[in-house]
């Protein structure tokens, strides 16, 4: 199969129902987010594997972190350099030794030398890494406060909002309302915490993708003549700890990694 030229070479293959199980709006934002890069063509779930693996052959499954992105990860690499790191662990609740940083990403060890060098047990994605290093060089070490809010009401969270529903909340939502079992089971492995009885639904957790930014995720199935939903909330200490980008990435990630999980492992609950 040749190189796609454009986003309609990949449209002709999915099967347009427009399903959003892939988390876009229609095959077509699907084809276009896939030739860009910014998804994996196999999360399309309606796709037949050979198709899969004709593109998989290609080198497009991977999607690339931007120039513009990969540029400003080393600026705050560079940045790293410039700090006493010691100083820095103690201000954000890390630890450190052999000349490195280390704290828990969602109860994995990660770390960065004074170099901006970066170690993990898991593997260094962008959305960890940017909000990692924003969190050390930025973040005030604030403890949370126990004052859970949304994305919305955090610090130029509003404007954002749109987007980060889409593409996280919704997202996640489709995958708990397709595989239920399966994302319970996700949201504990990397760490998740049972939420106060006044938070409580059928799957709620607090997950920590940074030392002090808790993350909640409270999901309702449907009932009656209601529709599931899917909600996540921020402590409000978030607003001096970690930038609004650095949260938004942190939420899509998490909803593209969840997503990765699940194609890759799960099976409708209702099969």
């Amino acid at each position: 199969m040749p190189q796609p030229k454009n986003a309609m070479e990949i449209f002709k293959f999915l099967d347009k129902s427009n399903c959003q199980q892939c988390g876009e709006k229609t095959c077509l934002a699907f084809a276009g987010a896939v030739f860009k890069g910014r998804i994996r063509i196999n999360e399309c779930p309606k796709l037949d594997r050979h198709i899969i693996e004709s593109f998989s052959a290609l080198g497009k499954m991977e999607p690339p972190f931007e120039d513009e992105g990969m540029v400003y990860l080393k600026r705050l690499q560079d940045e790293i350099s410039s700090i006493d790191l010691a100083q820095a662990a103690e201000r954000v609740g890390a630890r450190f030794s052999n000349h490195r940083l280390t704290l828990k990403v969602l109860g994995k060890d990660f770390s960065v030398d004074s170099k901006g060098t970066l170690y993990a047990d898991i593997h260094i994605n962008p959305w960890v890494a940017v909000p990692f290093l924003n969190y050390i060089l930025n973040g005030k070490g604030i403890l949370p406060s126990g004052n859970w809010v949304s994305f919305r009401e955090l610090r130029e969270g509003k404007e954002r909002y749109p987007l980060f529903k889409r593409r996280c909340e919704e997202s996640m939502k489709q995958i708990a309302d397709r595989y239920t079992g399966l994302f319970d089971d996700m949201v504990h492995i990397f760490g998740g915490k049972q939420v106060e009885k006044e938070f409580k639904s059928d799957i709620s957790v607090v997950l920590h993708p940074l030392p002090r930014i808790p993350l909640m995720v409270c999901y309702w199935l449907p009932e009656e003549d209601l529709e599931s939903s899917l909600n996540l909330y921020f402590d409000d200490s978030t607003n001096e700890n970690l930038d609004i980008g650095s949260v938004f990435n942190l939420g899509v990630g998490l909803a593209q990694m969840f997503r990765k999980l699940s194609l890759r492992h799960g099976h409708s609950d209702s099969a």
